[in-house]
């Protein structure tokens, strides 16, 4: 099932969509102060063993009402996974992972974005200026949302514990990631994490096998398989939960494919009015373009 967040005729719900893409028919919430959270309600309650809601009423076309995030404003701060792709660590071995142990044998690097870094399909991310950072670049990613709260959650029991599945653009400011050299405060500028268009249940796609594409003004940038993770997704789940209770509605960022603006020669940094398109088999597009803003 995919079940998306959505806006129509001011009022915020969520909704199941079609197999086409086309519309999206509203589920009933217990209240609508519910649906500001978007799909979090839903999430926690398939945790507590009750089903998920039927759509109801007439479907919408999708081009009538305005997708949000999956999860507006998450509950707390995401989990993200760098160094996560054979191929991107060796692009970027020298810069941002120049400290890392290059080893796949090591632990996986895991840092946060705040929960207003968040912002839906189709809406503008916001370029900070040449004051704060010059050196704007994108990181397609699959994301996982966490169905079922868990502590010192094994491998085996791993997927058992994932809601579905959605994009993220990982957006970084690779001068300010670098000069700290701990990177939540490059990760997590106003409006640096697009996320959609919608989750997709675990029950209708194997992310640990999907095809990850970014494209940049139309020039295809990235393109690669789950199965080229370093670290995989029942590993990430296992490893994020260590010590630490998963919650439902909990995300995981899985890191980016190789390809990214960092690893060019030389490096292409994203500019006012340009767009990043990326799509994983299964889920859809998530779109967004960048602006300058005062």
């Amino acid at each position: 099932m995919r079940l998306a967040t959505f806006v129509h005729q001011g009022r915020r719900r969520v909704g199941a969509v079609s197999d086409d893409g086309l519309s999206v028919r509203p589920c009933r919430l217990d209240d609508a102060a519910s649906a500001q959270a978007g799909m979090l309600q839903l999430i926690e309650a398939a945790a507590r063993g009750g089903a998920l809601p039927s759509p109801e009423g007439e479907a919408l076309p999708i081009d009538d009402v305005q997708l949000e995030a999956p999860l507006p404003l998450p509950r707390r701060n995401l989990f993200c996974v760098g160094r996560n792709y054979h191929a991107h660590a060796r692009e970027l071995r020298d810069t941002v992972f120049k400290a890392s142990n290059a080893s796949t044998e090591a632990w996986p690097i895991v840092f946060t974005k705040v929960p207003e870094t968040v912002v839906p399909h189709l809406a503008d991310v916001r370029l900070p200026g040449a004051a704060i950072s010059s050196q704007i670049d994108y990181e397609a990613e699959l994301a996982i949302v966490i169905g079922k709260a868990g502590r010192n959650i094994t491998r085996e029991a791993a997927l058992s514990h994932v809601f579905g599945y959605t994009i993220v653009n990982d957006v970084t400011a690779r001068d300010v990631q670098m000069r700290h050299q701990q990177w939540d405060l490059g990760k997590s500028f106003d409006s640096f994490c697009p996320m959609g268009p919608w989750i997709v249940t675990a029950d209708q796609l194997d992310g640990t096998d999907t095809r990850v594409r970014c494209w940049v003004n139309g020039e295809l940038r990235q393109d690669a398989r789950t199965t080229d993770l370093i670290f995989d997704l029942p590993t990430l789940i296992e490893t994020c939960s260590r010590g630490i209770t998963l919650l439902p509605g909990d995300v995981i960022a899985t890191g980016t494919p190789a390809g990214v603006g960092m690893g060019m020669n030389p490096p292409r940094w994203l500019q006012h009015g340009d767009v990043v398109r990326i799509e994983i088999d299964g889920i859809g597009i998530l779109q967004n373009r960048f602006v300058e803003t005062p």
